[in-house]
């Protein structure tokens, strides 16, 4: 803020200035308001706004003394928090009261400004030693105010003779209401931001939640997967050891799902690129020596719910395909992801061999495989499809992404 020196042709009216000359003094007092105003909507700290503020008010009023009381609640008395031409020590430091008694104590109280001309003389109130000390022989005390609560007094003293006057209360007033509003701003500002940071702690709380409860729920998984491979080489028939084996593939791709997205820090949104990438790499690793997987996929996001049946299904698709596409031979499996019409998602799984028996149209088997397959594409919400790949099966499925969470990020 600029810092003007006391202009010569501007005089107090106890200076006995002419008409003009205490029209100048009272312009270069709003003038001084006005840019003190531009200044407290640039400035966000309290302390700087406060000291600027006593200097500017002692020029305003051409004093040598000025300060800020705040008001201490707990201690019911005021601290002087900013001032100028106070001698060292008192500023943060000194108290004083904040009884009816003293002039500040009254404006802070009664909310009415206190103009006292002849402090020796003065009957209503009593002179606060800080006053004496430094020789006050008059003070002028206005309420500083914000919509919530009362903060302090702005308070300017003089050692010499003379009077403050109403338009001097006015230009106070002013200052003190500018003050007033600042502070409410900053208070507000403040409450929003522990507001924020409150909210990133929750946030990242449930964030680290939501990991590891994934961590646990994969090491569990896992744990299932354990018993039903005891269970499958326990038992006798080869039937209900290959229903365990396949339950046992189903509960390890889902552990291995949570595993990465625990590991990764995906919580709302999965590159099913990415995605899938890793789980083919596991399919593939699983496969008969003359079997392989390709994969054919373009960067797309879905929402992490979303990435779970997905997965699943891919699994399903491509196990059922290594198991019967290519009976007593090898043959290749290939994956496909990317975007289709009217913002919908495609996925495709196509093999090169037998194909699906003439009397089935593949959603109308009773095999768990198959049921599985239907129930994870209807609850994807997609439109399943299985084609005839001539020679071969395709299988196509187009559906929506879901519309993942707003980030909290700021």
């Amino acid at each position: 803020m600029p810092r003007h020196g006391k202009g010569p042709s501007a005089a107090a009216p106890e200076q006995g200035g002419t008409a003009a000359e205490e029209l100048a003094y009272r312009l270069r007092q709003q003038e001084l308001a006005a840019e003190y105003g531009r200044f407290a909507l640039q400035t966000h700290d309290r302390a700087t706004l406060l000291q600027e503020a006593t200097r500017v008010c002692a020029l305003g009023l051409q004093s040598e003394l000025c300060k800020v009381l705040q008001y201490l609640p707990q201690e019911h008395q005021f601290v002087v928090c900013a001032g100028v031409g106070w001698r060292p020590g008192i500023i943060g430091q000194a108290r004083t009261g904040a009884d009816t008694e003293s002039p500040a104590g009254y404006a802070f109280q009664t909310g009415q400004p206190v103009i006292s001309n002849h402090l020796e003389g003065e009957q209503r109130f009593r002179t606060p030693a800080i006053l004496a000390e430094h020789g006050v022989k008059r003070a002028i005390n206005v309420l500083i105010q914000g919509d919530s609560e009362r903060f302090g007094v702005l308070e300017v003293d003089s050692p010499t003779e003379g009077r403050f006057t109403e338009a001097d209360l006015a230009f106070m007033q002013s200052f003190a209401n500018l003050l007033g509003a600042a502070i409410e701003r900053q208070r507000i500002e403040e409450a929003l931001l522990e507001s924020e940071l409150r909210l990133h702690r929750t946030l990242a709380h449930q964030e680290v939640l939501t990991q590891e409860i994934s961590h646990r729920v994969k090491n569990s998984l896992m744990l299932v997967a354990s018993l039903l491979h005891m269970q499958g080489r326990m038992s006798d028939s080869p039937d209900l050891r290959s229903a365990l084996d396949d339950a046992e593939t189903r509960v390890r791709t889902i552990a291995q799902l949570h595993d990465r997205l625990w590991r990764t820090h995906e919580v709302h949104t999965v590159d099913l690129a990415e995605f899938l990438a890793e789980l083919c790499e596991r399919l593939g690793c699983s496969a008969g020596p003359e079997q392989s997987l390709s994969q054919d996929f373009v960067p797309v996001i879905i929402a992490t719910d979303q990435a779970v049946p997905v997965a699943l299904l891919v699994n399903e698709l491509v196990t059922n395909a290594f198991k019967y596409a290519y009976p007593g031979r090898g043959g290749e499996v290939r994956v496909s992801v990317r975007p289709a019409a009217g913002g919908q998602i495609r996925i495709e799984v196509c093999d090169r061999g037998v194909g699906l028996p003439r009397e089935s149209d593949g959603g109308a088997s009773t095999s768990l495989g198959m049921k599985l397959i239907a129930t994870l594409g209807s609850q994807l919400g997609g439109t399943a499809e299985w084609q005839d790949a001539r020679p071969g099966t395709r299988y196509v499925l187009n559906f929506f992404p879901q519309e993942a969470p707003a980030s909290q990020d700021c």
